[in-house]
């Protein structure tokens, strides 16, 4: 063999050797869930509140029954916890491991959910658990609000825009989110609480800030999917590559924006550098 072709046979000896050692890590990393906190001074006067917010789940487990997310959960003995939207994977619509995550949330703490895009994409299967979730005790906000009175805060819940663009095919998402947003201005008496804004998508976090959302959480973005030192996530639907909006708290004038990474996957299976995650939003 010349010197060539064993050089050749050297670097392609190394690759396969380093992607034995990642795979197994890679396996690892995509199933290790970890914990995100976000301390936020939001309330008036003394106290706090804890807000567990669960997100992209996609029909996920992470132990039989979802019981390590659930472990999770107990242990931080949050106030609420908060669903962001795809709860359930539009290729992968059986809401088993949906239900038994929710079964075990709901004896936790009160649980707040909105839809996201696979909600929409699983149309009929989403009506289903829709009815589930009710009978579980999960609240549905399908842009709708419910004031908090021990906090206090108000906490709006926005439908992800395509059920709106279902319904009025010749609308943009802007303007269904628009439409729905105006439609929750404060009632007399809300109008000097402040606002927690449970919304999947992110990248219109600019029209949530105009209607006077003080902290918003979403999802959506997967954290960008692969996440890469100094530079963050790669790709993110709904803002393209090197997106603005994956992971962390982010602030847009007077509006904070936590996004969460999620928990599960979809499309594209694997996470780099970018482990499962539950967000303690931690309110004083």
């Amino acid at each position: 063999m010349d010197k060539r072709k064993r050089k050749r046979w050297i670097v392609l000896a190394a690759l396969c050797a380093l992607l034995a050692c990642l795979i197994p890590y890679l396996l690892w990393a995509n199933a290790a869930l970890t914990v995100s906190h976000v301390e936020l001074d939001l309330l008036p006067g003394e106290g706090s509140f804890t807000i567990a917010q669960v997100s992209d789940l996609h029909n996920a487990e992470f132990g039989g029954g979802n019981r390590e997310l659930l472990a999770i959960l107990e242990e931080a003995e949050p106030d609420l916890i908060a669903i962001t939207g795809d709860l359930i994977d539009s290729r992968r619509t059986d809401p088993a491991p949906a239900l038994a995550f929710l079964e075990g949330a709901v004896e936790l703490a009160p649980v707040c959910y909105v839809t996201g895009n696979h909600e929409f994409r699983a149309y009929d299967a989403y009506q289903d658990l829709k009815s589930h979730m009710e009978e579980l005790g999960v609240i549905v906000l399908e842009n709708e609000s419910m004031v908090l009175e021990e906090v206090p805060l108000r906490v709006i819940g926005l439908d992800d825009p395509s059920f709106g663009v279902r319904s009025d095919p010749s609308a943009t998402p802007e303007q269904i989110l628009q439409g729905a947003l105006t439609a929750l201005a404060p009632q007399a008496g809300e109008e000097d609480l402040r606002t927690v804004l449970l919304a999947h998508r992110p990248e219109y976090v600019e029209l949530y800030a105009q209607h006077g959302a003080d902290l918003v959480l979403s999802g959506h973005a997967h954290g960008g999917q692969v996440r890469l030192p100094g530079v963050g996530g790669l790709y993110a639907p709904g803002q393209g590559f090197l997106p603005a909006y994956t992971s962390g708290l982010y602030q847009i004038g007077e509006t904070s924006l936590v996004v969460s990474r999620g928990l599960g996957n979809s499309l594209f299976p694997l996470r780099v550098n970018n482990r499962p995650e539950v967000v303690l939003v931690e309110l004083a």
